[in-house]
Order: structure tokens, then sequence, then C-alpha cells
């Protein structure tokens, strides 16, 4: 076979990627005219924690791309395994009983892996496909066991669950609904667990207890023979990443067992390894209906999530119809070869060490977490694992806020840019860390201490001091 010429000419200038950018395409979650005002920047390589853009900038990954690059950039032996996968067999469907061995010791691995009794994978293309599945899934539950009333779900303000059209909407992010005629009717929130802004926060079991009583108070005005499932994240991730006090989750499980509720519990974010053990429910040992992954399923190499599902859920859907006719939920790339088998490299190299030395990693994280408090710009700071967040306020004892207009965030972001650390600064003026696993202690001094200059800068600011309470 002829070489094809190359599609990025090497000549191609540099402003000429960023022009072709702006003229053609679009980026996910971004203000098209700010998008245009901004530009991209352009990345072009990743080792390890560091990235290095097409101006030859290096800065530190201190949020795995977009909480994903868990193993982080460069790791060789996937590749390989990618390229091999490729040559053998790049593509094979799972429609019409065919099937390939990378896919089919994925989801092996994955059932041993997962929390008891989650012993069935639907693979999906990612999380907002994998939670869209399970939606579909579990109102296909509850229409085969004869209880088609079933249809309402229930899910947390501030939560994150995708951006496919179901999904979204169980979301309760504005920019997620703004202009796309969500929620659905069928879709409810109740309060989250937010220490910090809770009026009990310091009173773990207040908080704990909130969230159930607040689950009981939307089961009665719903009714219990309406609601389907609870859906939540371990900790709550794109709303600032929200960390519920330990007991939460197996709470909710015990409150979703006694309405007969199912439990959709999404760590697409806290998945393998994130929070610490293989997955956040490990953790107090809740076993969901169903559990959603992708992200670090992959280390974002591939692209590619899954919906782990219950055993007794499984079985329901089988038995409701006869063998021949077909449950009618399927995608094109569901289980593809080559991202089943990134994902088994990923999981061996998890299992080879790279755990491990998150959790070692995460103490100093905590160290950092902890001592960064002082700065007079940070109100709060929390995390689990090499999962966290700074939360800045102009007021620590009142816990206020900054105007909008301030734009902390988008100041943090490019001071952070510039002083070479790359982390998640939310509008609210949180800032999102989710360093890979294979950080070392070293480099997270070097997060921080660059962190930590971008605050000091932004103190520095006339109106940002002006606005300090």
């Amino acid at each position: 076979m002829e070489n094809a010429p190359s599609r990025s000419p090497a000549h191609r200038s540099n402003q000429s990627l960023v022009d072709l950018d702006r003229r053609h395409l679009i980026h996910p979650v971004t203000s098209f005219r700010g998008h245009e005002a901004h530009g991209a920047r352009v990345l072009e390589s990743g080792d390890g924690m560091w990235l290095t853009d097409i101006e030859g900038k290096k800065v530190l990954d201190a949020f795995a791309g977009l909480w994903c690059v868990n193993v982080g950039y460069g790791q060789e032996s996937i590749v390989e395994v990618a390229m091999e996968q490729m040559r053998r067999l790049p593509y094979a469907t799972g429609y019409f009983h065919f099937g390939s061995e990378p896919a089919i010791l994925l989801a092996d691995k994955l059932a041993s892996l997962a929390p008891e009794g989650l012993d069935h994978v639907y693979f999906t293309l990612g999380g907002s496909d994998a939670v869209d599945s399970a939606i579909r899934y579990i109102t296909h539950y509850f229409n085969a066991i004869g209880k088609p009333e079933k249809k309402q779900f229930i899910a947390l303000e501030w939560g994150y669950h995708g951006s496919s059209s179901n999904g979204a909407g169980l979301t309760a992010l504005a920019n997620f609904h703004r202009g796309f005629d969500l929620p659905r009717p069928w879709q409810h929130h109740i309060a989250s667990p937010y220490p910090y802004r809770h009026p009990e926060g310091h009173d773990d079991a207040a908080v704990i207890a909130s969230t159930v009583a607040a689950i009981e108070a939307k089961v009665a005005e719903l009714g219990a023979d309406k609601v389907a499932a609870f859906c939540c994240e371990p900790i709550q991730g794109s709303g600032g990443v929200i960390v519920p006090p330990r007991g939460w989750l197996k709470a909710i499980r015990e409150t979703c067992d006694r309405f007969g509720i199912l439990m959709l519990v999404d760590e697409v974010i806290t998945g393998f390894g994130r929070t610490g053990p293989m997955f956040a429910c490990d953790d107090e040992g809740v076993s969901p209906d169903f559990l959603t992954l992708a992200k670090g399923l992959t280390s974002g190499y591939a692209p590619m999530g899954a919906v782990l599902m219950a055993d007794h859920v499984y079985q329901s859907i089988a038995d409701s119809a006869p063998a021949a006719l077909p449950v009618g939920h399927g995608f094109t790339y569901s289980g593809h070869p080559v991202s089943a088998a990134v994902g088994l490299e990923v999981i061996r190299l998890y299992e080879n060490g790279l755990l491990e030395n998150g959790v070692q990693t995460g103490k100093r994280f905590d160290h950092h977490l902890e001592r960064i408090r002082a700065h007079p710009l940070v109100g709060d700071t929390r995390g689990r694992g090499l999962l966290g967040a700074i939360e800045l306020v102009s007021n620590k004892e009142t816990k206020a806020g900054f105007a909008a207009d301030l734009d902390i965030a988008g100041r943090l972001s490019q001071l952070t840019w510039d002083n070479g650390v790359i982390v998640r600064c939310f509008a609210n003026a949180v800032i999102g860390f989710a360093p890979a696993l294979c950080c070392s202690e070293s480099e997270m001094d070097l997060i921080f201490q660059r962190v930590e200059r971008s605050l000091d800068q932004l103190l520095e600011m006339p109106d940002v001091r002006q606005a300090l309470g």
C-alpha cells in the first residue's frame, strides 16, 4: 500500500493551525465566540506528567487531560498493544453474535474487579453514552418486570452525568440545560451533600442525614411506585469536586433499597484509582445496581466507556421476552477491540504499581491541600486520593464568593498556564486537581508551588484585593 500524503504538512505554521481551529473546529463546552477570541492552545506531545504545546512551552498537567490520563502520557506499552491489535484485528462488531478476544477479556476483568453482583458489562464510547445507556436499561428493566409506571429519576444538584440528551438532564449544571430544553419532566434534583456550604457541614452525620431526608421527601412527592432510580457520583467532579462524608454512599444504598429504587453510581471520574481504591464504591463496600465507567478505563489513550449491570437486572431483562427478540440498544463501536486491548493494558499498569503510587503521592497531595488553606484567598480545600479542590472566597468568615464580572476562573486559567501548570478553574472560583497516578512527590510539590504563585499574583490584582471582605 502506497504511503498516503501527510495531512499536516511540516511547513504549516503554528498560527495557521490556530486559524483553522477558529474556522472549523467546534470545541466541547465552550462559548463559540469566546473561543474564537481566545484561540486554541495547541498541544503537541506529552510525557508522564508533562505536556508540550506547539510553541515549545512545557507545562505540568495536574488535571490528567480531563480527569482521564490516569497512567500519565507516553506509556509505550499501551502504544504497542494498540498497534498490535490494529494490525491483527482493527475492528470487530458485537452485533450478530460476533465478538473479539480483547472485549471478552476486558468484560471478564471488569466483572472481577467491580463490586459484588455487577457481573455484566456493556461497552460504550465514553461516559456520556454510558449514562445514557444505563438510563435506557433502567427504563427497559421496569417495563420488563411489569412496573412501567416507574419512570422518574432523582439526581443531585451540582452533579454531572454527561452531555447526552438524557444524561445532561440528570446533570445539574446550568450550562448543560440552557438552550437544550432540559431537564426533562422525569428528571429531578435534590440538594448536594456539599459540606463547606452545608449549614451543618462540620457534622458528617448531619450531612448524610440531610441527603437521606431529601430523598425521602422527593420520593414522597413523586410516589415510590413512580421512582425508577437515584443517580449520583461518589464525589461530584464537575460541580467543583464536592466530597461527601464517608458513609454517605452507604446510606444512599440503604435508602434506595428501602424504597425499591435502583442505584446508579457514576464513577466515570472516580474509577480506576482516582480516589485510592480501584473504585470509590469499594471504600464503603457499596454495590450499586448500575456502575458507569470511562476516562481511566483506557486512561484517555482510546475512547471507551462501560456500563456494569447487576445480575438481578440482567436476568429480569433476559427473561422478559422470547429468546429470538433482541434488546434494541447498541453502538457500532461497542467493545471496540483496539480500545479493549488498551483497557486491558491500562488495568495491568494500575495493578503493577500505579494504584500504589497514587495512594502514596495522595498523602503529599493531602499535605499541600491542608497547608494552602492558610492563603488569604482560600476558603476551603477538600479531596480524596488524587482528586481534590481549592475553593476561593472573598471572605473566609462568611464564605462569600466573588462577583461574576471579576472572572476569577478566567484569570486563574491564564495565570496557572503562564506559570506552567494545568488545573481546572471552575466558574465558582474552585480550582480542581486530578493529577495522574504516576505523579511523583517532587512533581506534586512543583504543582502547588506554581498554583500558589498564581494565587499570590491573583491577590496582587487591585480589584481582587478590593473585593476581599
